[in-house]
């Protein structure tokens, strides 16, 4: 039986030796002294105690070595990877309080400042005035009714006199919806929500309905598909047409300041007798002529705002209201166009193009 083969070629292993190794730690030990980032030093470690550094590839030689000669070889290596990486380690803490610290200085917030964390938005123009509408009638002690926008035939035409034959059942006014047959359409106007409330509260009655509503209409400055409405609906003992000039007339003083209202003589189907509510400009106060033009009120002095009237006794009938123990009053106004008087806006699509910068300004140029 043969010994261990102690004879060796030390030039084969020469990457073992104290000398080789020692040069291994300190190149090792200079490149992680001058690492100046984290992201430096990662690099620094992989080319120095990685699976392609000397140290790692002098490891594999121990094996080429003697038994009596690996324990010293090996411990030799161990050391040395041991001393790179208690470095590294060093470093690595020494790197992350530096960039720490650089990063505070850098992202540093002054707390006594005020900070605006996130875009401030704004009320729409529309929203912001039925919110102040409402708050108009509820400081009279009316109640804010609502309903739906998709409604039946019978609340929107039926119920308010509208006859079969009306011309706003058509499809040039109404946007029906599939099937035509079930008698659904997007609601023409807010005045459905009264009818609900007639049928559903007790008397007296004093509510106001604001919403969309929806006409087939163009899609220009002066028309939309979509716009808003605000009603008005009294239903009591002793209401005459006085009573209706005076809420208005409250109204108005509330939505435009000191200004003067007329009433002219005009036809709704749901009252009898029915008008239309004028304003005096609130731009020329009616002092507008050839000499004097006004683009607001087209030189005429007023500007029609809503129509109104006395119950149609036929409405309070259809909702089971005995006319001849009640009377009532309703009105309508466009929200959309008041807002336009109040603010100056010169196109209804600004209302809907979602610009923020439309509903700051608009807002912020109301009374």
């Amino acid at each position: 039986m043969s010994g261990p083969n102690d004879n060796f070629d030390p030039k084969q292993v020469a990457a073992l030796s104290e000398q080789s190794i020692g040069g291994y730690v300190a190149a090792a030990l200079q490149a992680i002294a001058a690492a100046r980032t984290t992201a430096e030093l990662k690099q620094i470690r992989l080319a120095h105690v990685g699976d392609k550094s000397p140290l790692a590839l002098a490891n594999r030689e121990i094996g080429a070595l003697p038994p009596a000669a690996r324990k010293e070889a090996g411990g030799r290596v161990g050391r040395a990877r041991g001393q790179v990486n208690e470095a590294v380690a060093k470093r690595q803490q020494e790197l992350a309080q530096q960039e720490l610290a650089a990063t505070l200085v850098a992202e540093r917030v002054d707390m006594s400042l005020p900070v605006e964390l996130v875009p401030q938005g704004a009320l729409h123009p529309i929203t912001s005035l039925i919110d102040e509408m409402c708050d108009v009638f509820v400081a009279m002690g009316w109640e804010v009714a609502e309903g739906p926008e998709l409604e039946a035939e019978w609340y929107n035409f039926d119920a308010l006199n509208l006859g079969p034959d009306h011309p706003a059942r058509g499809e040039q006014d109404t946007l029906w919806v599939d099937p035509i047959g079930a008698g659904k359409l997007l609601r023409t106007q807010t005045s459905p929500v009264q009818i609900r409330a007639l049928l559903s509260r007790d008397l007296p009655l004093y509510v106001v309905s604001p919403g969309k509503v929806f006409r087939a209409d163009e899609y220009d400055a002066t028309h939309l598909p979509v716009f808003h409405q605000l009603e008005g609906l009294v239903v009591d003992k002793g209401i005459s047409m006085a009573d209706l000039r005076g809420v208005l007339a409250h109204f108005a003083k509330a939505m435009f300041g000191d200004v003067e209202l007329r009433m002219r003589p005009h036809y709704f189907p749901f009252t009898e007798p029915s008008a239309e509510v004028d304003l005096q400009c609130f731009i020329c106060h009616g002092e507008s002529g050839p000499d004097k033009p006004c683009r607001t009120c087209r030189s005429e002095g007023w500007i029609e705002w809503c129509g109104c009237g006395v119950v149609n006794p036929r409405v309070l009938k259809a909702c089971g209201v005995d006319p001849d123990v009640y009377s009532g009053f309703a009105f309508g106004v466009g929200v959309d166009r008041t807002v336009m008087f109040r603010t100056g806006a010169p196109d209804l699509r600004d209302f809907v193009e979602g610009d923020i910068r439309f509903s700051r300004s608009a807002v912020g140029g109301n009374r």
